[in-house]
């Protein structure tokens, strides 16, 4: 194809508190080719038959600059072996959002392939965009830009294979990661109306073993799913589970479904059994992959039991007014009749406030950690949910019915390293650009941090460190965990470790 056809869109909010735009989309048709590298052993592969189950997982490596990253439409991944045959490892065309798996996982598909040695990979790939959010340096007012490529051009996209795989056994996983910083190029203010940027996805593709008592997402274990019911089978103890909508111009797109049996020792949070369970029910799951790619619930927790009329929106809280009730939630993931706005307003006057029991330890911390109205601050991950039919834009703001505080991923520089009440205790600085430092200092909003900078993660036995080499003064990581306002002071109860990215 010699030419590209380029529409333009852009949208605006007229409200003082903060201006919506969203930046040009470039239409294409593609197909995305990647690359991969040779077999390390000439007898690698070859006592191989058969066909093994392959679980794909969504994950990505990113710092804090970005909100949200989609790819709209992801028609296909092909894997080749060395003897030119390919295979597709979606089952049908889905899209993904990539920031709430910054350090975590999801599954995408599920399929049977070939055994073999496969050296490379491609991908077809249709809309993408990314998401930045930053303050107005002439109004101080908040500024979503939405940047976007209709398609993509095959040159645009990337697959690599660190090293070749080897598909064999009964069943296996594969993990597809988004490198974030190598898959957005922008203006570091997050100009995007304005300002040359380029979206060129670049994908790694690598195996995983599952294992029997996973511990994390490096083995099997999911934690801090999101999705909706889709529908319920009492008599086998299971549920479908729809993973929560991903947006693209304001159009949603079908995400991953999700297979969900449960067993004796699976924990209920907001309910009592899985009895109460019904189609439309937001749940957020900590779940064990099986050989089949289904998932064994070790938790399953609900925040709101009624469904009527019902949005849920998950992602950075981004503002809280000083002089009344309201507050603006980002909807990274959302579903229902308001999902399809990236930023919005929303009244939290007699919400109920609550945080996510995925971590068990909150009890045993050296702080205070609550999550209340008084408590909230600006770049907490907060999942909403409201039945509001109309949003006006204005007062009166749709009425919030439950803010749940959940995990999030932080990248920064450890300064300090120390010890605390039975933790050891990270000091972390953020980037200038993250959220937290950004959003603290908002007109018409109270001064809630001291030192905005900075997050003093704690870690104890139960923390899962998937980083490489040993932590130190300088080192720049990636912490998963629950961030809380302790009386000014940021401080994170930390479930996972990783390395991090240059900032």
């Amino acid at each position: 194809m010699n030419s590209v056809l380029a529409y333009f869109f852009a949208q605006s909010d007229s409200r003082p508190s903060y201006l919506l735009s969203t930046a040009s989309v470039a239409l294409a048709i593609v197909l995305v080719t990647g690359c991969g590298g040779s077999a390390t052993s000439p007898s690698t592969g070859s006592n191989l038959s058969g066909s093994t189950t392959v679980t794909i997982l969504s994950t990505s490596t990113a710092n804090d600059h970005l909100s949200k990253f989609i790819l709209g439409v992801i028609n296909g991944i092909t894997l080749t072996n060395k003897e030119g045959n390919s295979v597709n490892l979606l089952a049908a065309p889905l899209s993904a959002e990539f920031i709430h798996v910054n350090a975590t996982a999801e599954p995408l598909s599920t399929v049977s392939v070939p055994q073999g040695v496969y050296t490379s990979a491609t991908a077809s790939i249709g809309s993408a965009s990314f998401t930045c959010v930053t303050l107005d340096p002439s109004t101080g007012g908040l500024v979503t830009n939405q940047m976007a490529y209709g398609q993509l051009l095959p040159s645009q996209v990337s697959v690599n294979l660190p090293v070749p795989i080897t598909i064999s056994g009964t069943a296996m996983g594969l993990s597809l990661d988004l490198l974030v910083s190598q898959s957005a190029s922008f203006d570091p203010s997050c100009e995007g109306t304005n300002s040359a940027y380029s979206i060129t996805p670049t994908l790694n593709l690598t195996p995983m073993n599952f294992t029997a008592q996973p511990t994390n997402s490096g083995n099997g274990k999911l934690t801090g799913m999101l999705g909706m019911i889709g529908s319920v089978d009492a008599s086998r103890n299971g549920f479908v589970v729809n993973a929560i909508a991903t947006y693209f111009d304001e159009t949603p797109a079908s995400g991953p479904s999700w297979q969900v049996t449960t067993s004796e020792s699976t924990v209920y949070q907001g309910i009592t059994g899985s009895s109460k369970l019904t189609a439309g029910m937001p749940v957020d799951m900590d779940a064990a992959i099986q050989p089949d790619g289904s998932l064994l619930a070790a938790r399953i927790a609900v925040y709101d039991t009624n469904t009527t009329n019902l949005t849920v929106s998950s992602g950075p809280l981004l503002y809280e007014n000083e002089y009344e009730p309201m507050l603006i939630n980002f909807g990274a993931e959302g579903q229902g009749l308001l999902s399809g706005l990236n930023a919005f307003d929303y009244d939290f006057n007699g919400a109920v406030f609550q945080t996510s029991e995925q971590l068990t330890n909150v009890q045993s911390l050296p702080f205070t950690a609550n999550f209340t109205a008084s408590a909230m601050v600006p770049g907490q991950n907060v999942l909403l949910t409201t039945h509001a039919l109309t949003v006006s834009g204005d007062f009166p703001y749709p009425p919030a019915a439950t803010l749940t505080l959940r995990s999030q991923t932080i990248n920064g520089s450890v300064n300090v390293i120390g010890s605390e009440g039975g933790f050891t205790t990270y000091t972390v600085t953020l980037a200038p650009y993250d959220l937290f430092p950004q959003l603290a200092v908002q007109g018409g909003q109270a001064t809630l941090l001291t030192n905005p900078n900075t997050v003093v993660v704690y870690a104890d036995s139960n923390t899962q460190l998937l980083n490489k080499g040993s932590i130190a003064v300088g080192s720049v990581l990636r912490f998963n965990g629950l961030v809380f306002n302790d009386n000014g002071t940021l401080r994170m109860d930390c479930a996972q470790i990783n390395d991090g990215v240059a900032e």
